[in-house]
């Protein structure tokens, strides 16, 4: 199965368009049966429109634009030793509800290929990779896509960890419960001893 990357489709970058995201969030505060002049509710959609800004940043980069903008490696590094950079904390939404996906932490592990890149420089990617409307699933591949653009290598893994509301604050609302994925490539695909070791040290 393969998952439509953003890198599959145009150029993004359009700029959102504050004030019609301020009308439908007012209306839609209408819907649920709100009154959006009250008080509490006035500055809402304005705030609501500047933050999806900022929490759909990703949305406007494809997968090839995130690797040109952090396109910057210590190169003609010779050794073939595990990198592995774990915990990184970052949040996004189900493309599916618009639910949160939170308590999430990425575990990036890689085998240089003569390139090593800076650790917040992975973070960064993970962090622009989530701020879309996302699968778990997907958010793997993208992470990992533009990590072997960047890097020029297929020995990556990517594990994800996290809970989404739309289970836990909805629906079965099965509260605690964690999805955990795993996108695999290279040596890690086919070695599985290193998979192993990378599994005993995100643990």
């Amino acid at each position: 199965m393969r998952f439509v990357t953003l890198s599959d489709s145009k150029n993004m970058k359009k700029p959102i368009n504050q004030k019609k995201i301020e009308k439908l969030i007012r209306e839609l505060i209408i819907e649920l049966g709100d009154n959006p002049d009250r008080e509490g509710l006035a500055e809402t959609p304005a705030r609501v429109a500047s933050s999806y800004t900022e929490l759909f940043e990703g949305i406007r980069y494809t997968n090839d634009e995130i690797a040109q903008k952090f396109d910057k490696c210590f190169e003609h590094i010779h050794s073939k030793d595990l990198v592995l950079l774990k915990d990184i904390e970052v949040f996004s939404f189900c493309e599916h509800h618009l639910a949160l996906m939170y308590n999430m932490k990425v575990h990036v592990g890689y085998i240089p290929n003569e390139k090593v890149i800076g650790l917040s420089k992975i973070a960064r990617i993970c962090d622009l990779c989530a701020k879309r409307l996302q699968l778990q699933e997907r958010l793997g591949q993208d992470i990992m896509e533009v990590l072997q653009i960047v890097l020029n290598t297929e020995d990556i893994i990517v594990v994800i960890e996290a809970e989404h509301s739309c289970m836990t604050a909805r629906g079965i609302k099965s509260s605690g419960a964690k999805t955990r994925t795993a996108s695999i490539r290279g040596l890690f695909e086919s070695d599985s001893n290193l998979r192993a070791e990378v599994y005993q040290l995100i643990k």
